[in-house]
């Protein structure tokens, strides 16, 4: 069970204190609000592109929520969802497209206004490279979901060991975390002049430190403790899309 302090520490992660908004959203909060909603804008406009929008239309539609969901404090509308930040968005998106989506042209649907800077040539680029299989549009959701967990994750950790001057070591034993070709403790020992064993304990605090950074990352887009290793399991079920 979870020590008090434990639970006081995860109250102050970036979705527990953006569902905890007043009637008069702090300075703070919404600055949480906004560092989220700039990192997981991608998976959204692959879902809106998904359901059939093209690139021009998805970027309108895409730009158009989240400056209403920054602008009118939207997330006092999404009690049920407030567990996870994925859902919550999911749902407030699905419900403007429907219901709220009248204007007619990008400036009428923008405001003039553009609250996150997304870059649509790089978003369609990635968008080119989702599975071509007839996934629907919530499986590419879910997966970019967990692929940008695991991209916030190693953004983490490369500026971690960049900062402990062990970038080099990190770049050879990456592999040893799913990103690119695994080359053999033996090499990477030759390569850096350390020992094999050296070599091993280090990729094993590598591995270690990168959960832990996954799961500070998960925490920040649930509501409860509780629910992180649920999470942790959806991810990697999201990954195998």
């Amino acid at each position: 069970m979870a020590s008090s302090d434990q639970h006081h520490e995860f109250a102050t992660t970036r979705w527990s204190l953006i569902a905890a908004i007043g009637e008069e959203s702090s300075v703070e909060s919404r600055d949480a609000l906004a560092s989220l909603c700039e990192t997981y804008w991608y998976p959204l406009y692959a879902y809106v592109r998904r359901k059939g929008h093209q690139a021009a239309e998805a970027q309108d539609l895409t730009q158009a929520f989240f400056a209403e969901l920054l602008e009118k404090d939207r997330v006092q509308l999404a009690d049920q969802q407030r567990g996870r930040f994925r859902s919550f968005l999911l749902a407030s998106l699905n419900n403007f497209v429907a219901n709220q989506w009248r204007r007619d042209n990008a400036q009428k649907r923008g405001g003039g206004k553009t609250p996150l800077s997304f870059d649509v040539e790089a978003a369609e680029g990635r968008y080119r490279h989702e599975p071509s299989h007839e996934a629907t549009a919530e499986k590419i959701f879910e997966r970019r979901w967990a692929m940008t967990l695991l991209e916030q994750t190693m953004l983490r950790l490369s500026d971690e060991y960049a900062r402990s001057d062990k970038a080099a070591l990190l770049e050879q034993l990456k592999g040893h975390l799913g990103q690119g070709t695994v080359t053999p403790y033996r090499e990477v020992a030759e390569r850096l002049g350390m020992s094999e064993t050296a070599v091993k304990v280090a990729a094993h605090r590598m591995r270690k430190r990168c959960g832990q950074i996954l799961r500070e990352e998960i925490s920040h887009t649930v509501s409860e403790p509780d629910t992180v290793d649920s999470e942790l399991q959806q991810l990697f079920a999201a990954m195998e899309l």
